[in-house]
């Protein structure tokens, strides 16, 4: 990178990247692009970019810290799964071409988005089959929720752009909870993603630490502020939100 323009750049991709992943998800679309943007190589842009974020979603879930009261075993039983989907998703960064998960990419966030539309209707009939049935959901939504999640993790290790909307529409689609407290648990399993993601890395890849250094500083200060924000969302505001940032996130994604 060179000059105080590139480097204010990356310093406000970090900022609106930590804001958007505490609020909706997708940030890593507004930072990966400025660092492509500023000459860096696709695999050292997004390991600089997983490492750069990490402020931010621990940030986003200090913030969000009163909605993940209770929600502690689900916490650590998806924790384990997204540790073991980052270092797989991490390890396939560094062996399948670049070229490997862009066709399906778009494809996993749309139907993300059609089941976060879909939710309050979906979990209205699930309610009503369980009540007719009896049967009942467990508190962290059985293994299909885990097996969903960690495949959504190993996404998140190669590649992580919209993965909280992917985490935010399986857990509203298994789960009869407020869509703030889903949106609490994203921001501590991304955080674990890219966490486990960069230990990785660091052994095996070469980072840009400037860009890492702006990135964190800014999402640091973006992840609190999009937390505040968020957590006043009414879930109507915050699913539309999300559909709108998925939306961008598969444009983005078709075209680039």
């Amino acid at each position: 990178m060179e000059g105080l323009g590139e480097l204010f750049a990356v310093l406000a991709a970090g900022l609106g990247a930590g804001a958007v992943n505490a609020a909706v998800g997708s940030g890593t679309l507004i930072s990966f692009p400025v660092l492509l943007a500023v000459g860096l190589p696709p695999v050292t842009a997004t390991v600089s970019n997983a490492l750069g974020l990490i402020p931010g979603s621990i940030g986003a879930a200090i913030g969000y810290r009163r909605e993940l009261a209770g929600q502690r075993g689900r916490v650590l039983t998806w924790g384990a799964g997204a540790v073991v989907g980052a270092l797989t998703g991490a390890m396939l960064l560094l062996v399948l071409p670049a070229k490997a998960f862009e066709a399906i990419v778009p494809v996993l966030v749309g139907l993300a988005l059609v089941l976060v539309v879909l939710q309050p209707l979906i979990a209205r009939r699930l309610r009503a089959r369980r009540a007719r049935t009896g049967r009942r959901v467990p508190a962290d939504g059985g293994p299909p929720l885990l097996v969903g999640l960690t495949l959504a993790s190993v996404y998140g290790g190669y590649f992580s752009a919209a993965q909280g909307i992917i985490y935010v529409a399986l857990m509203g689609l298994r789960l009869d909870d407020d869509l703030q407290r889903l949106n609490a648990v994203k921001n501590v399993l991304v955080a674990v993603v890219n966490t486990v993601a960069v230990l990785f890395f660091l052994v095996v890849a070469d980072f840009d630490w400037t860009a890492v250094a702006l990135l964190a500083a800014g999402s640091a200060v973006g992840g609190r502020a999009g937390a505040a924000t968020g957590r006043r969302l009414h879930p109507a505001v915050l699913r539309g939100l999300v559909v709108v940032a998925g939306t961008a996130a598969i444009v983005q994604l078709a075209v680039r």
